[in-house]
Protein backbone atom coordinates (compact mmCIF):
# COMPACT_ATOMS: atom_id res chain seq x y z
CA UNK A 1 0.00 0.00 0.00
CA UNK A 2 1.06 3.64 -0.91
CA UNK A 3 2.03 5.75 1.97
CA UNK A 4 -1.01 8.19 2.93
CA UNK A 5 2.05 11.08 3.07
CA UNK A 6 4.80 12.14 0.30
CA UNK A 7 7.08 9.49 0.53
CA UNK A 8 10.93 10.50 0.95
CA UNK A 9 13.87 8.32 0.40
CA UNK A 10 16.98 8.90 2.21
CA UNK A 11 19.96 7.37 0.42
CA UNK A 12 21.86 7.72 3.88
CA UNK A 13 20.48 8.28 7.34
CA UNK A 14 20.67 11.18 9.10
CA UNK A 15 23.35 11.30 11.77
CA UNK A 16 23.48 15.03 13.70
CA UNK A 17 20.28 16.48 12.45
CA UNK A 18 18.59 14.03 14.15
CA UNK A 19 15.43 16.54 15.29
CA UNK A 20 14.66 17.92 11.88
CA UNK A 21 14.63 14.56 10.64
CA UNK A 22 11.76 13.51 13.09
CA UNK A 23 10.20 16.95 12.04
CA UNK A 24 9.81 16.23 8.60
CA UNK A 25 7.09 13.01 9.75
CA UNK A 26 4.84 15.22 10.12
CA UNK A 27 4.78 15.94 6.48
CA UNK A 28 6.08 12.82 5.10
CA UNK A 29 6.81 9.22 5.36
CA UNK A 30 10.95 8.96 5.14
CA UNK A 31 12.94 5.71 4.93
CA UNK A 32 16.47 4.99 4.46
CA UNK A 33 17.23 3.10 1.46
CA UNK A 34 18.21 -1.06 2.21
CA UNK A 35 19.38 -1.82 -1.28
CA UNK A 36 22.87 -2.74 -1.32
CA UNK A 37 23.46 -2.41 -4.50
CA UNK A 38 22.79 -0.33 -7.60
CA UNK A 39 21.03 -3.20 -9.48
CA UNK A 40 18.98 -3.97 -6.19
CA UNK A 41 17.85 -0.80 -5.91
CA UNK A 42 16.74 -0.80 -9.59
CA UNK A 43 14.65 -4.05 -8.76
CA UNK A 44 13.36 -2.36 -5.48
CA UNK A 45 11.80 0.54 -7.78
CA UNK A 46 8.96 -1.99 -8.73
CA UNK A 47 8.10 -2.60 -5.10
CA UNK A 48 8.67 -0.81 -2.32
CA UNK A 49 10.27 2.64 -3.28
CA UNK A 50 7.32 2.74 -6.74
CA UNK A 51 5.93 5.86 -5.18
CA UNK A 52 9.18 7.76 -3.87
CA UNK A 53 8.34 11.64 -4.38
CA UNK A 54 11.90 13.32 -3.29
CA UNK A 55 15.00 10.88 -2.88
CA UNK A 56 17.50 12.95 -0.15
CA UNK A 57 21.47 11.71 -1.24
CA UNK A 58 25.09 12.61 -0.07
CA UNK A 59 28.36 12.17 -1.53
CA UNK A 60 28.36 8.69 -0.22
CA UNK A 61 25.27 7.55 -1.87
CA UNK A 62 27.36 6.23 -4.56
CA UNK A 63 28.69 3.20 -2.50
CA UNK A 64 25.19 1.96 -3.32
CA UNK A 65 23.68 3.63 -6.00
CA UNK A 66 26.72 4.75 -8.27
CA UNK A 67 26.38 8.41 -10.38
CA UNK A 68 22.53 9.67 -10.33
CA UNK A 69 23.22 9.33 -13.97
CA UNK A 70 21.18 9.35 -17.34
CA UNK A 71 20.65 5.48 -16.79
CA UNK A 72 19.35 6.10 -13.22
CA UNK A 73 17.36 9.12 -13.38
CA UNK A 74 15.58 7.40 -16.69
CA UNK A 75 14.45 4.51 -14.39
CA UNK A 76 13.15 6.56 -11.44
CA UNK A 77 9.03 6.50 -10.94
CA UNK A 78 7.27 8.98 -12.37
CA UNK A 79 6.07 10.06 -8.93
CA UNK A 80 9.91 11.07 -8.05
CA UNK A 81 9.76 15.05 -9.08
CA UNK A 82 12.94 16.02 -6.81
CA UNK A 83 16.39 14.59 -5.64
CA UNK A 84 17.61 16.40 -3.26
CA UNK A 85 21.45 16.44 -2.45
CA UNK A 86 23.39 17.09 1.01
CA UNK A 87 26.38 18.62 -0.59
CA UNK A 88 27.59 22.02 -2.91
CA UNK A 89 29.31 19.50 -5.37
CA UNK A 90 26.66 17.47 -7.25
CA UNK A 91 29.12 16.72 -9.70
CA UNK A 92 28.01 12.81 -9.39
CA UNK A 93 24.14 14.02 -10.40
CA UNK A 94 23.31 14.66 -14.05
CA UNK A 95 21.51 17.86 -13.96
CA UNK A 96 20.49 17.83 -17.54
CA UNK A 97 19.05 13.65 -17.49
CA UNK A 98 17.00 15.46 -14.07
CA UNK A 99 15.26 18.00 -16.15
CA UNK A 100 14.13 15.79 -19.23
CA UNK A 101 12.38 13.78 -16.56
CA UNK A 102 10.78 16.63 -14.83
CA UNK A 103 13.34 16.26 -11.91
CA UNK A 104 14.38 19.31 -10.10
CA UNK A 105 17.73 18.69 -8.07
CA UNK A 106 18.46 20.86 -5.20
CA UNK A 107 21.88 21.30 -3.69
CA UNK A 108 23.09 22.70 -0.46
CA UNK A 109 26.23 25.33 -1.22
CA UNK A 110 25.77 27.41 1.74
CA UNK A 111 26.74 25.38 5.06
CA UNK A 112 29.82 23.95 3.48
CA UNK A 113 31.73 27.13 3.39
CA UNK A 114 33.45 28.31 6.45
CA UNK A 115 34.88 24.78 6.94
CA UNK A 116 35.97 24.09 3.62
CA UNK A 117 37.63 27.31 3.74
CA UNK A 118 39.13 27.04 7.03
CA UNK A 119 40.87 23.48 5.83
CA UNK A 120 41.88 25.39 3.04
CA UNK A 121 43.70 28.13 5.03
CA UNK A 122 45.27 24.82 7.43
CA UNK A 123 46.65 22.90 4.38
CA UNK A 124 48.11 26.30 2.79
CA UNK A 125 49.84 27.15 5.58
CA UNK A 126 50.55 23.48 6.24
CA UNK A 127 51.84 23.15 2.54
CA UNK A 128 54.00 26.35 2.55
CA UNK A 129 55.73 25.71 6.05
CA UNK A 130 56.44 22.07 4.85
CA UNK A 131 54.87 20.66 8.08
CA UNK A 132 54.62 16.87 6.41
CA UNK A 133 57.90 16.05 6.39
CA UNK A 134 58.16 17.09 10.29
CA UNK A 135 55.17 15.36 11.45
CA UNK A 136 56.15 11.56 10.24
CA UNK A 137 60.19 12.59 11.31
CA UNK A 138 58.64 13.08 14.65
CA UNK A 139 57.13 10.23 15.00
CA UNK A 140 60.13 8.39 14.09
CA UNK A 141 61.99 9.83 16.54
CA UNK A 142 64.11 12.12 14.38
CA UNK A 143 63.48 15.38 16.38
CA UNK A 144 63.86 18.39 14.06
CA UNK A 145 66.12 16.61 12.24
CA UNK A 146 67.10 16.65 8.51
CA UNK A 147 63.67 18.81 8.13
CA UNK A 148 63.75 21.02 4.92
CA UNK A 149 62.74 25.44 6.13
CA UNK A 150 59.25 26.07 5.24
CA UNK A 151 58.34 29.83 4.02
CA UNK A 152 56.29 32.68 5.41
CA UNK A 153 53.03 33.92 4.20
CA UNK A 154 53.52 37.44 3.95
CA UNK A 155 53.92 39.08 0.63
CA UNK A 156 52.66 35.49 -1.06
CA UNK A 157 50.56 35.66 -4.07
CA UNK A 158 47.29 33.64 -3.52
CA UNK A 159 45.72 32.60 -6.93
CA UNK A 160 41.92 31.52 -6.29
CA UNK A 161 41.20 29.61 -8.98
CA UNK A 162 36.83 29.96 -8.62
CA UNK A 163 35.69 33.10 -6.43
CA UNK A 164 32.78 31.50 -5.56
CA UNK A 165 31.54 31.53 -1.84
CA UNK A 166 34.41 29.46 -0.65
CA UNK A 167 36.93 31.41 -2.37
CA UNK A 168 35.69 34.45 -1.06
CA UNK A 169 35.96 33.05 2.87
CA UNK A 170 39.44 31.94 1.79
CA UNK A 171 39.91 35.00 0.65
CA UNK A 172 39.11 36.73 3.81
CA UNK A 173 41.13 34.12 6.08
CA UNK A 174 43.93 34.95 3.57
CA UNK A 175 43.85 38.63 4.66
CA UNK A 176 45.50 38.40 8.18
CA UNK A 177 48.32 36.01 7.10
CA UNK A 178 49.55 39.41 4.17
CA UNK A 179 48.62 37.22 1.41
CA UNK A 180 48.20 38.75 -1.55
CA UNK A 181 45.22 38.01 -3.21
CA UNK A 182 44.21 37.45 -7.43
CA UNK A 183 41.07 35.21 -8.81
CA UNK A 184 40.03 33.70 -11.89
CA UNK A 185 36.74 32.95 -12.96
CA UNK A 186 35.53 32.81 -16.45
CA UNK A 187 34.38 36.30 -15.69
CA UNK A 188 35.66 39.36 -13.87
CA UNK A 189 33.28 39.94 -10.81
CA UNK A 190 31.77 43.03 -9.35
CA UNK A 191 34.09 44.60 -6.57
CA UNK A 192 31.88 43.22 -3.96
CA UNK A 193 31.64 39.66 -5.33
CA UNK A 194 35.65 39.68 -5.85
CA UNK A 195 36.31 40.71 -1.93
CA UNK A 196 38.71 43.15 -3.10
CA UNK A 197 40.96 40.62 -4.75
CA UNK A 198 42.21 41.23 -8.26
CA UNK A 199 40.88 39.39 -11.19
CA UNK A 200 43.43 38.05 -13.78
CA UNK A 201 43.35 35.89 -16.69
CA UNK A 202 43.77 31.94 -15.95
CA UNK A 203 47.73 32.36 -17.62
CA UNK A 204 48.75 35.38 -15.53
CA UNK A 205 47.34 33.35 -12.65
CA UNK A 206 49.21 30.35 -13.20
CA UNK A 207 52.31 32.27 -13.92
CA UNK A 208 52.45 35.01 -11.04
CA UNK A 209 51.36 33.15 -8.31
CA UNK A 210 53.34 31.77 -5.38
CA UNK A 211 50.47 29.34 -4.03
CA UNK A 212 47.13 28.53 -6.04
CA UNK A 213 43.81 27.21 -4.44
CA UNK A 214 41.66 25.40 -6.39
CA UNK A 215 37.88 26.61 -5.93
CA UNK A 216 36.07 25.94 -8.97
CA UNK A 217 33.11 22.92 -9.89
CA UNK A 218 34.28 19.67 -11.20
CA UNK A 219 32.35 19.51 -14.72
CA UNK A 220 33.29 18.61 -18.41
CA UNK A 221 35.09 22.11 -18.95
CA UNK A 222 37.37 21.57 -15.77
CA UNK A 223 37.91 18.63 -15.76
CA UNK A 224 41.76 18.09 -15.62
CA UNK A 225 42.10 21.91 -15.53
CA UNK A 226 45.21 21.77 -14.19
CA UNK A 227 47.86 19.59 -16.12
CA UNK A 228 51.41 18.73 -16.95
CA UNK A 229 50.87 21.47 -19.19
CA UNK A 230 49.53 24.22 -17.00
CA UNK A 231 52.18 23.04 -14.26
CA UNK A 232 54.66 23.91 -16.39
CA UNK A 233 53.73 27.48 -16.31
CA UNK A 234 53.96 27.64 -12.80
CA UNK A 235 56.30 29.12 -10.88
CA UNK A 236 59.29 26.67 -9.46
CA UNK A 237 58.38 25.85 -6.27
CA UNK A 238 54.40 26.73 -6.17
CA UNK A 239 52.13 25.45 -3.69
CA UNK A 240 49.02 24.28 -4.43
CA UNK A 241 45.75 23.55 -2.68
CA UNK A 242 42.76 21.62 -3.68
CA UNK A 243 39.57 21.49 -1.58
CA UNK A 244 37.41 21.20 -5.29
CA UNK A 245 37.37 17.92 -6.57
CA UNK A 246 40.49 15.96 -7.36
CA UNK A 247 40.04 15.66 -11.02
CA UNK A 248 39.96 19.58 -11.47
CA UNK A 249 44.22 18.36 -11.33
CA UNK A 250 45.43 15.23 -13.30
CA UNK A 251 46.88 13.38 -10.46
CA UNK A 252 49.84 12.04 -11.89
CA UNK A 253 50.96 14.87 -13.76
CA UNK A 254 51.03 16.57 -9.93
CA UNK A 255 53.01 13.81 -8.33
CA UNK A 256 55.76 14.15 -10.88
CA UNK A 257 55.93 18.16 -10.27
CA UNK A 258 56.37 16.83 -6.86
CA UNK A 259 59.10 14.48 -8.03
CA UNK A 260 60.55 16.69 -9.97
CA UNK A 261 60.40 19.99 -7.64
CA UNK A 262 58.72 22.23 -9.87
CA UNK A 263 56.08 21.89 -7.13
CA UNK A 264 57.29 22.85 -4.07
CA UNK A 265 54.60 21.22 -1.97
CA UNK A 266 50.87 20.58 -1.79
CA UNK A 267 47.74 20.79 0.37
CA UNK A 268 45.12 18.23 -0.99
CA UNK A 269 41.67 17.12 0.58
CA UNK A 270 40.68 15.64 -2.72
CA UNK A 271 41.35 13.28 -5.13
CA UNK A 272 41.13 12.20 -8.44
CA UNK A 273 39.88 8.54 -8.12
CA UNK A 274 38.44 8.77 -4.53
CA UNK A 275 39.21 6.43 -2.02
CA UNK A 276 42.46 5.42 -4.61
CA UNK A 277 45.37 7.67 -4.58
CA UNK A 278 48.18 7.62 -6.63
CA UNK A 279 51.19 6.10 -5.66
CA UNK A 280 53.36 8.35 -5.93
CA UNK A 281 51.48 11.16 -4.79
CA UNK A 282 51.20 9.30 -1.73
CA UNK A 283 55.13 8.91 -1.50
CA UNK A 284 55.71 12.20 -1.12
CA UNK A 285 56.68 13.80 1.67
CA UNK A 286 55.94 17.17 0.57
CA UNK A 287 52.25 16.49 -0.11
CA UNK A 288 49.97 17.11 2.74
CA UNK A 289 47.39 14.89 2.29
CA UNK A 290 43.70 14.84 4.47
CA UNK A 291 40.80 12.32 3.51
CA UNK A 292 38.25 14.56 2.51
CA UNK A 293 37.56 16.17 5.09
CA UNK A 294 36.26 20.05 4.47
CA UNK A 295 32.98 19.52 5.84
CA UNK A 296 33.54 16.68 8.54
CA UNK A 297 32.84 18.42 11.56
CA UNK A 298 29.91 18.10 13.67
CA UNK A 299 28.17 21.35 13.24
CA UNK A 300 28.54 21.76 9.54
CA UNK A 301 27.18 18.26 8.81
CA UNK A 302 23.87 18.96 10.97
CA UNK A 303 23.79 22.32 9.05
CA UNK A 304 24.25 20.10 5.57
CA UNK A 305 21.93 17.91 6.87
CA UNK A 306 19.16 21.03 7.80
CA UNK A 307 19.78 22.58 4.89
CA UNK A 308 18.84 19.80 2.31
CA UNK A 309 16.10 18.56 4.41
CA UNK A 310 14.57 21.88 4.32
CA UNK A 311 14.56 21.27 0.28
CA UNK A 312 13.11 18.10 0.80
CA UNK A 313 10.56 19.28 2.89
CA UNK A 314 9.21 22.55 0.64
CA UNK A 315 9.35 20.03 -1.94
CA UNK A 316 6.80 18.04 -0.70
CA UNK A 317 4.75 20.73 0.37
CA UNK A 318 5.02 22.70 -3.15
CA UNK A 319 7.00 25.79 -1.85
CA UNK A 320 9.43 28.05 -2.94
CA UNK A 321 12.76 25.58 -2.78
CA UNK A 322 15.36 26.81 -0.71
CA UNK A 323 18.33 26.15 -3.44
CA UNK A 324 17.80 24.49 -7.02
CA UNK A 325 20.92 24.06 -8.55
CA UNK A 326 22.16 27.00 -10.90
CA UNK A 327 20.94 24.36 -13.88
CA UNK A 328 17.03 24.54 -12.06
CA UNK A 329 17.02 27.83 -11.01
CA UNK A 330 14.19 29.10 -12.28
CA UNK A 331 12.05 25.99 -11.01
CA UNK A 332 11.10 27.76 -7.40
CA UNK A 333 8.65 24.48 -6.49
CA UNK A 334 7.08 21.60 -7.79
Amino acid sequence: MSPTKPFILFFNPVRHAKSFYESLQDVAHTEVVTSKTRDEFFNDLGGKYKDISVIYRTSASGAVAGKFDEEFIQRLPASCKHICHNGAGYDQIDPSACAKRGITLTYAPDPVTEATADLAIWLLLGALRQLNPSLSSLRAGNFKKGIDFGHDPQGKVLGILGMGRIGRAIKKRSEPFGLITRYHNRRPLSEEEAAGAEYVSFEKLLAESDIISVNVPLNANTTHLIGAKEISKMKDGVVIVNTARGAIIDEAAMADGLESGKIGAVGIDVYEHEPEINEKLLKQDRALLVPHLGTHTTETLAKMETWAMENARRAVLGIELLSPVPEHANTKSQ
